[in-house]
């Protein structure tokens, strides 16, 4: 490819791109947002442990259904118009969660809010690396957990604010309704943004190459990348597609030849899962109970995850700068070092912490000594550093680019279904563990999740920095 006649709209293509990764802040918004209300439900729904879990967990079963079907029916109906079918459960979700006067009503719409996210999740990554130049493909990419992790922040900044104008999250707020009904009604406001942004974007040109409609693909790439290169890009994708004109159907994932499945689905697969076993999501779901229950204050609790989402940003920030400079492989490798050694270091602090009951309400909290509770603090945000620096960007950016385009809406189905799988297990399971086999055990599984993921990359994970979709193989 003549890299010299590439002459890159750069502010179109970041403008695209900052219109999909709108979901990826409404999916780091309505995953962080339940963070402030755990405690707020369980008063309002009589909910806890396993109840509690479920409540929170609840929308992770329609992110996995979500991401599942988006993948599917976005092959046959456009990335674009699965982007704004999930901007319009953003909305209902948003709104019915803070209306629901019942455990069973609230999940119903934290399920719907799930199949936005879990749609918006694979989409927005997928979009992205279909419109972006392979250069710098990854940078773009990232922008996504960039909005993701900003959305975490302003969801948790939201949270805390409500909760200190009126003291908690169980207390009434404005019109006498609960404080965190108002945590998930905020929400409302950059879903019905996302919705409208979404109206004046194109359809992904791969996608419209794939549907035949050559002209209008061709009319988008030029627009991206001029009419030398758009027209050329068309006839590279086409010739791409040529092999194999077959409508996708998940049987192209298996491997007939060989009578196996694909490599590069398991590889996927496996990228999706490792993401959740390092527990990272613990963190963000319920980062004020964890704080909570080693003797943290409900205000203090909710400090730190502010100060945690801003730790966020930075280290995505960073990622961004290193992704498409050292590669993917190489920063998967250092997170998962960085992660398995500040995980380690929180299961001893956990450790060596006592339980002691409160003398009115008899609740037992973890107490640990100041020095072992600032190791605690410092070593959960060292993780979290780790985490946004590498898996949390680096495996949606792999997802959206390195599936061959003919399969790539089936491979990222798939993936996206076993990561939301994952994530439902790990978020159902943390208040479980907690009440019982109590935190260090808890964390100590993460340990070993990061752990086994550094010999996962290392022997199975190729790398794809700098390759044009079409290059990608299965």
């Amino acid at each position: 490819m003549l890299k010299t006649e590439e002459k890159v709209n750069n502010l179109y293509v970041i403008g695209l791109t900052l219109v999909a990764t709108l979901g990826g802040f409404l999916f780091g918004f309505d995953s962080g947002v339940i963070n402030g209300t755990v405690k707020g439900l369980e008063s309002a729904f009589n909910a806890e442990d396993i109840g509690s879990g479920f409540n929170v967990a609840s929308m992770l079963l329609g992110c996995a259904v979500g991401a599942f079907f988006a993948g599917r029916l976005a092959d046959l109906y456009g990335r674009r118009s699965m982007l704004i079918v999930s901007s319009v459960f953003f909305i209902i979700s948003a709104y019915g969660s803070g209306i629901a006067g019942s455990s069973g009503e609230f999940i119903i719409y934290r399920i719907l809010g799930g199949l936005a996210v879990g749609a918006a999740s694979v989409m927005a990554p997928a979009y992205i690396a279909e419109i972006a130049p392979a250069k710098y493909r990854g940078a773009l990419a990232t922008i996504q957990q960039v909005a993701i992790i900003i959305g975490l922040f302003l969801s948790f900044l939201s949270n805390y604010q409500l909760a200190n104008i009126s003291g908690s999250a169980e207390n009434p707020l404005w019109w006498d309704f609960e404080t965190w009904r108002w945590m998930f009604w905020m929400e409302i406001i950059p879903a019905a943004i996302f919705f409208i942004s979404l109206l004046f974007i194109p359809e992904s040109p791969r996608f419209l190459v794939a549907k035949q409609k050559q002209t209008k693909a061709e009319k988008v790439l030029s627009k991206l990348y001029g009419t030398v290169v758009g027209k050329r890009k068309v006839t590279e994708i086409d010739a791409s597609l040529a092999k194999d004109k077959h409508k996708p159907k998940f049987s192209d994932l298996y491997d007939k030849v060989k009578g196996r499945v694909r490599p590069i689905v398991w590889i996927g697969i496996g990228l999706a899962v490792f993401q959740q076993f390092v527990g990272i999501n613990v963190v963000f779901y319920y980062g004020a109970v964890l704080w909570q229950a080693v003797g943290f204050g409900e205000s203090d609790a909710l400090l730190i995850n502010v100060v945690s989402g801003a730790l966020s940003i930075g280290a995505v920030a960073a990622a961004l700068v290193l992704v498409d400079r050292i590669g993917r492989k190489p920063l998967l490798v250092i997170g998962s070092i960085g992660m398995s050694i500040t995980l380690a270091l929180v299961v001893v602090a956990f450790a060596t912490g006592s339980l002691v009951a409160d003398p009115v309400t008899g609740e037992e909290t973890l107490q640990l000594s100041d020095a072992m509770g600032m190791m605690a603090l410092i070593a959960a945000n060292a993780y979290v550093v780790f985490f946004n620096a590498s898996w949390g960007p680096v495996m949606w950016v792999m997802l959206g680019e390195m599936f061959p385009n003919q399969i790539r809406g089936l491979g990222l189905a798939v993936a996206g279904l076993a990561q939301w799988g994952a994530n439902f297990l790990v978020t159902l399971t943390f208040p479980i563990l907690l009440g019982s086999a109590g935190l260090a055990f808890a964390y100590s599984l993460y340990t070993i999740g990061a752990v086994v993921s550094i010999f996962f990359v290392i022997k199975y994970v190729y790398e794809t920095k700098g390759k044009e979709l079409e290059e990608m193989t299965a």
